[in-house]
């Protein structure tokens, strides 16, 4: 699905025909599905207004107006027939229900990066709150959405919450000001708090690995530690220096080179064809041999949000990879093999990482740096593509398809769809 101001277009994902055309009453600023793809929710903020939409029946529409309260967020619960929204100056969430038409509310939602979070199974969300200048969080059953648990956190400012993938565990982290992470068990039990150092910035980022084994925190100190599942103590610090040393580490370096043409083949005028060809480059990667230095820029101390820490993480699908951008490095990734906990692959590019996802079947990481091509790594090597077409389609963020057989390409304006082959690249 697609917006075009208030247009919204659904298409067919393998050969991208239009399938339904909705309009809604103002520009739609975020859509979403439903889990079960029966449903697709638009939201316009400034307005207030939600609109669904039904794939099935294409008679059925529903519109929420939140009226004076006003809207800054809206969203899905995991059965795909509530939908959470948040008013302004998040007083409280509102929760609709599509099939009995009844209202709830949760009051004091705490602005936060991220405040709601939903177990994998869909059975219970928490709620990061802040009330009477204190933090809390409440689990609610989704089923019915009684509250189970409330309780305060030993957090000075709450900054964000996620469960483990079983369900099981809730971890809870402060804002960059104070380092500490949180593990709460289901029942509001601490079973853990973490803390690395005290006076420097904090946390960064955080992420699960899929097994909920493994815990890994990204920090300003440009390091990742990861915590253990069964002490919840740190069982390595993964460091991002500015110089690869080690020989068990291979670098992929990007390197760009003009196309070398045949002078015979020259024409005047040139055709379409030559002319791109005569002003495009070609992308490889080159492997380097170490020592490797990296394009390291300093921060700037005295600005706001400085760019310097680990500030993305994510694990490969079956738990062997984690792939980390330090801030400090802006044109490389780092992919550890967690089975070794040791650094096996750099990739340096030669522009900024925008984005880098993993396949979800499969260790196959797909970058894009704002650049029209693609680069996909798997241990069995590298690759660049190239997005045809005409023009400069710059891929500014990227999504993989559920298969694994395609990825979604987003640029400012345009999108496309990317297929791959089912064998490993």
């Amino acid at each position: 699905a697609s917006c075009v101001q208030h247009r919204l277009v659904v298409r067919d994902a393998s050969s991208l025909q239009i399938l339904q055309l909705y309009s809604c009453v103002d520009q739609i600023q975020y859509i979403e599905w439903s889990s079960d793809s029966l449903f697709i929710l638009c939201a316009m903020y400034k307005r207030g207004i939600v609109q669904v939409w039904s794939l099935e029946q294409s008679e059925w529409h529903c519109k929420i107006d939140e009226g004076s309260a006003g809207l800054v967020a809206s969203c899905w619960s995991p059965d795909g027939r509530h939908i959470l929204n948040t008013t302004e100056f998040h007083l409280r969430i509102t929760v609709w229900s599509l099939c009995t038409k009844s209202v709830s509310y949760i009051k004091y939602p705490k602005a936060c990066q991220q405040g709601v979070a939903f177990t994998k199974d869909g059975r219970y969300m928490a709620v990061a709150e802040r009330r009477d200048c204190k933090d809390f969080i409440s689990i609610f059953v989704c089923r019915n959405w009684q509250l189970l648990r409330h309780f305060d956190t030993e957090t000075q400012d709450l900054f964000g919450i996620e469960w483990a993938p079983n369900g099981c565990v809730l971890a809870a982290w402060d804002s960059c000001l104070e380092y500490k992470v949180l593990l709460y068990s289901l029942d509001g039990r601490l079973l853990s708090s973490y803390r690395a150092y005290e006076w420097p910035l904090g946390i960064k980022s955080i992420a699960w690995s899929p097994s909920s084994q493994f815990l890994a925190i990204g920090s300003f100190d440009e390091k990742v530690r990861i915590l253990n599942h069964v002490t919840w103590k740190k069982i390595t610090e993964l460091e991002h220096p500015a110089v690869i040393t080690s020989k068990n580490t291979i670098v992929y370096k990007e390197v760009e080179k003009s196309p070398t043409l045949d002078p015979e083949r020259l024409s005047f005028p040139p055709t379409r064809a030559l002319a791109s060809s005569l002003f495009s480059t070609q992308s490889k990667y080159d492997i380097c041999q170490v020592p490797v230095s990296l394009h390291y820029i300093k921060p700037v101390a005295d600005k706001p949000n400085p760019k310097v820490g680990v500030g993305m993480l994510a694990f490969s699908a079956d738990n062997c990879f984690l792939a980390t951008k330090n801030d400090n490095i802006p044109n490389a990734v780092w992919i550890w093999d967690i089975r070794k906990l040791k650094l096996a692959v750099v990739l340096e590019q030669l522009y900024t990482i925008q984005c880098f996802q993993w396949d979800p079947c499969q260790p196959r990481l797909a970058v894009c740096t704002g650049s029209s091509r693609v680069y996909l790594w798997s241990p069995a090597g590298c690759v660049v593509v190239k997005v045809p077409g005409e023009g400069d389609f710059q891929i500014m963020s990227l999504s993989w398809h559920s298969s694994g057989d395609s990825m979604l390409l987003l640029s400012k304006d345009h999108f496309c769809v990317c297929y791959l082959e089912r064998e490993e690249v």
